[in-house]
């Protein structure tokens, strides 16, 4: 018998399937006695390129993840920019000083940059009691000077910028000295210091800046190593007359470490008068050693800010009664010797 070709008719394209079923072929087993035998060609389905949804992608196939690099490529791109913004004020001459020569910005970015590794570092500076400085308005630190150069200035100056919560400034009153030497006295300028009067103390006070006063002076930096965290006396109470004033909190602070940087083993009175200091320093590798000499000693430093002293209490008239002037100086010197002493205590090692 001749086979018979049947094409089907396609019925599932009456239904809008997108996909063609092919018909199902019976086996010869189960083909009907005396039943034609029927060979059913099935036409080929429409080739169709599989979708990207379609293709399986196994765990190995996958692309390996992209690394996220732009954020430190763009936070270098950040930090050029910046750099070049600032040179380009510096050249321009577009950049702010206050009435003191404060530069705010030349602060932030290059001094204070200058300044943390040796704070950091080289001293690992220990603070305490940072939050006694209110977050706002005037606040005057009245601290212990020591180390025969005035380093512990600085480094107070970096405690209070970089671990304030508020990030505050520091305004130290230098004295006259500081403000004579050429080079240094424009760094000091542009640090925010200025000169130890009443007059400009007050005035940094009521535009509600915190500063910072050392008032042992040049017989508290430059005494003998033998007389080391002795507090000398604090001159006759001028920076409380200035805090009475303003109202402002007198915040004492308390600096261990300093004392050792630059061991004073003797005084050159001589040189000292011919070179116009208050005092040469003979220390035991100065000036032997010549300029590896000046090298400070890796001392490990403490910086306890202590509980603030309201002057606020009190009527306008105090400011001019020197029995309390007197009062609050000996409490403010009192509280600085007995945390130099509680800190020293739990001193283990000068350098470690």
């Amino acid at each position: 018998m001749a086979d018979a070709k049947v094409i089907p008719f396609d019925d599932d394209r009456s239904r809008g399937s997108a996909v063609q079923r092919p018909p199902r072929r019976r086996s010869a087993g189960s083909r009907r006695k005396g039943e034609p035998t029927v060979v059913r060609e099935v036409q080929p389905l429409p080739s169709r390129a599989p979708a990207q949804d379609d293709v399986p992608v196994t765990r190995e196939e996958q692309p390996p993840p992209q690394r996220q690099d732009k954020g430190a490529y763009g936070g270098l791109e950040r930090r050029i920019a910046g750099g070049l913004a600032f040179l380009r004020r510096r050249l321009t001459g577009d950049y702010e000083v206050d009435d003191f020569g404060y530069d705010a910005e030349l602060t932030d970015q290059v001094l204070m940059s200058l300044l943390r590794p040796m704070y950091e570092k080289y001293f690992r500076v220990e603070v305490k009691g940072v939050e006694n400085i209110p977050a706002e308005g005037g606040a005057l630190i009245v601290a212990n000077h020591s180390g025969t150069l005035p380093m512990d200035g600085l480094m107070m100056q970096v405690a209070v910028h970089d671990h304030h919560p508020a990030n505050r400034h520091l305004r130290l009153l230098a004295a006259d000295l500081v403000f004579m030497l050429p080079v240094v006295n424009e760094l000091a300028r542009k640090l925010g210091h200025t000169l130890a009067c009443a007059e400009d103390a007050e005035r940094l006070l009521a535009q509600g800046e915190v500063v910072g006063v050392m008032p042992e002076g040049f017989k508290g930096v430059g005494k003998p190593f033998s007389e080391r965290y002795k507090l000398q006396r604090f001159g006759r109470g001028g920076f409380v007359s200035t805090a009475l004033r303003q109202g402002t909190p007198i915040i004492p602070c308390s600096i261990v470490g300093a004392e050792e940087i630059y061991p004073m083993i003797g005084n050159a009175k001589t040189l000292a008068r011919v070179l116009g200091f208050p005092y040469f320093p003979l220390t035991p590798t100065f000036p032997w050693l010549g300029p590896l000499g000046a090298v400070p000693l890796p001392t490990k430093w403490t910086i306890q800010f202590g509980e603030p002293i309201p002057t606020d209490g009190y009527p306008p008239e105090a400011a001019e009664d020197p029995m309390l002037m007197f009062n609050l100086t000996d409490q403010v010197r009192e509280q600085i010797q007995h945390t130099l002493y509680k800190l020293l205590v739990q001193r283990r090692s000068v350098f470690f």
